[in-house]
């Protein structure tokens, strides 16, 4: 679980799916899946989603705030 919140701590921080996979040294999708796996494991939506990072649902930002 750490490895995944390392990623969604990218994420908030880069504002885009393509930058934080690529700070993680990830593929875009690896990124992605392990967001999900985060998110049903936690059992609430951290991320705003359409054709692009769109932000923190307030679920998010009490998770990033948690986890800095």
């Amino acid at each position: 679980m750490i490895d995944k919140l390392e990623m969604f701590i990218a994420l908030a921080n880069e504002r885009h799916f393509g930058r934080a996979a690529e700070a993680m040294r990830v593929t875009q999708p690896t990124l992605s899946s392990a967001i999900r796996q985060l998110e049903e494991q936690l059992g609430v939506q951290l991320v705003f989603r359409g054709s692009r990072f769109q932000g923190l649902t307030p679920e998010g930002q009490r998770t990033f705030d948690w986890a800095v």
